[in-house]
């Protein structure tokens, strides 16, 4: 018998960002696992043109929860969805929902966040940072709380090469943030963010730093504790492979690599791509609750979720067996582009695939304007190469996380929820991952049909042809533009077709010889 999946039978839990990636995956793992339990609680932004029961329903009706439906007809009977908006006081809850939360909740799953890197640093603020002091400040008034769980980021202290498993000061606290973020004008944030941050590369991470101090500060005498995934991807086996609903990350990358969007990277091919399954991130999570509940640690211990210490793979071997996946399992769903080939970090390389990238996009949307269609391709394409930039600070570096509370951890575990609650990432097979994953993004993401592989390899095959053809065509007039108007270019070009000339000449009279 699993003493985590016991632990959780008969709680009532309360999970925040439960219509996220994340929050799906957890819930779908809690109901499977402890059928029996309670009531979870999930905080629903009011929507327009939805009640929050259909929302419910929507994310029930998903592929994800097939099996939990077996173990737990009822699920939907188990939901309790509560209106609410984090960007509001008191998250806007009516007086009869919180007392009914502050009265019942055992256990908090906090996976609210903004994960835009470039999110304005006064939103950032009031839900990486004010959200999760004003859930902390709920949670000191639940008498029947066990465990409270704040799922932070890897990132977090990324302007460090070495991260413990600690947490790190900021230079400003907290508090004079928020509050400066409720009188400052947009303007003026503007202008301070980049001083705020420092070396940290986005708002995202800053304030994923700063909501960490806040749990530190705010805590009290609550059980608490801290998970910090790295790259979130796909379900490497739970509740089956390759499992995913959004194109955050590296599905994105994935999904417009796969359909042509993006044929190079700038990337350090040696660089780790510290990946993370998300139910990996899961099964940490859930042994982490009933760890912190039952044996109530001194302090807030802080979880690393990351792969490249135990088991890392670097990005150019990522992208080998990403294009090697394509050549098996092409994309081939809305626009049909050639695949995407890896290069390496350098500013040739950044400069002509900008041209080579948004050319054909225009080429492509002049052809749907004279169709009378509405142009649409340069606008995905510099938000592609927009995401591609924000990016770049992950995907060109390498960083080392302590993971001693994590193995602590597993240590602790029988060897049944070793087995159940698996978050061992040495087990991972790097090369089978990212092929459930590719299918994962065909199958459900996409929902693409299986049957058309073959016709799809064919179709990216003559397209991949023009885009050659494209490429060289482009080369050619841009030499023939720098010939015009350069003497040491002509100079350059006159001596390749004497050499190739004499060259010929030479290879002909050998062969006259040798006859």
């Amino acid at each position: 018998m699993s003493m985590i999946a016991d632990f959780y039978g008969g709680k009532s839990i309360l999970i925040t960002g439960a219509t996220g990636f994340l929050g799906k995956v957890l819930m779908e793992k809690l109901f499977r696992t402890s059928p029996d339990l309670r009531v979870i609680y999930i905080l629903v932004r009011p929507k327009a043109g939805q009640t929050l029961q259909q929302r419910v329903f929507q994310i029930l009706n998903s592929k994800l929860f097939e099996k939990v439906k077996e173990v737990c007809p009822n699920v939907h009977e188990k939901i309790r969805a509560i209106s609410a908006d984090l960007n509001q006081n008191d998250f806007a809850i009516s007086k009869e929902d919180m007392q009914e939360l502050l009265s019942y909740t055992n256990i908090i799953f906090h996976c609210a966040a903004t994960v835009r890197f470039d999110d304005h640093l006064r939103h950032a603020v009031q839900l990486n940072v004010t959200a999760t002091q004003q859930l902390l400040l709920m949670a000191s008034q639940m008498p029947n709380l066990e465990a409270f769980i704040h799922i932070s980021t890897a990132f977090s202290n990324c302007n460090l090469k070495h991260i413990d498993e600690v947490i790190y000061p900021c230079p400003v606290e907290p508090k004079k943030i928020i509050d400066s973020m409720e009188w400052l004008d947009d303007a003026i944030i503007d202008e301070i963010t980049p001083k705020l941050i420092g070396d940290r590369p986005n708002t995202y991470t800053y304030t994923k730093a700063l909501g960490e101090m806040v749990v530190q500060q705010e805590s009290g005498k609550l059980n608490i504790a801290i998970i910090r995934p790295s790259i979130v991807g796909a379900t490497w086996q739970e509740p089956f492979p390759g499992w995913v609903d959004n194109i955050n990350g590296p599905t994105g990358l994935i999904v417009a690599a796969g359909k042509g969007f993006l044929r190079s990277i700038r990337a350090t091919p040696m660089a780790v791509a510290d990946l993370i399954p998300a139910d990996i991130v899961v099964n940490l999570t859930l042994a982490v609750g009933w760890y912190t509940a039952v044996h109530r640690p001194k302090s807030t211990l802080i979880y690393h979720c990351t792969s490249g210490n135990l088991n890392p793979c670097n990005w150019g071997k990522m992208g080998i067996q990403v294009l090697a996946t394509f050549e098996k399992i092409p994309l081939e769903r809305a626009f049909r582009r050639p695949k995407a080939e890896f290069t390496t970090n350098n500013v040739t390389t950044q400069y002509w695939n900008a041209v080579s990238h948004r050319a054909p996009a225009m080429i492509y949307d002049f052809y749907l304007r004279l169709t009378g269609r509405k142009p649409r391709m340069t606008k995905l394409m510099n938000r592609l190469l927009r995401t591609l930039s924000m990016l770049e600070y992950f995907i060109n570096r390498s960083w080392e996380w302590s993971t001693y509370n994590t193995e602590m951890l597993m240590s602790k575990l029988s060897p049944e929820d070793q087995r159940v609650f698996n978050f061992d990432v040495r087990q991972l097979n790097w090369l089978e991952y990212i092929e459930n994953y590719v299918l994962g993004v065909k199958k459900y993401l996409l929902k693409e049909d299986m049957a058309g592989i073959p016709e799809a390899k064919q179709h990216l095959r003559r397209l991949r042809n023009i885009h050659y053809l494209f490429n060289t065509a482009l080369f050619l007039i841009a030499w023939r533009l720098l010939i015009a108007r350069s003497q040491v270019a002509r100079n350059v070009w006159f001596f390749i077709v004497s050499f190739c000339y004499k060259f010929l000449s030479y290879f002909r009279a050998s062969s006259t010889l040798k006859v």
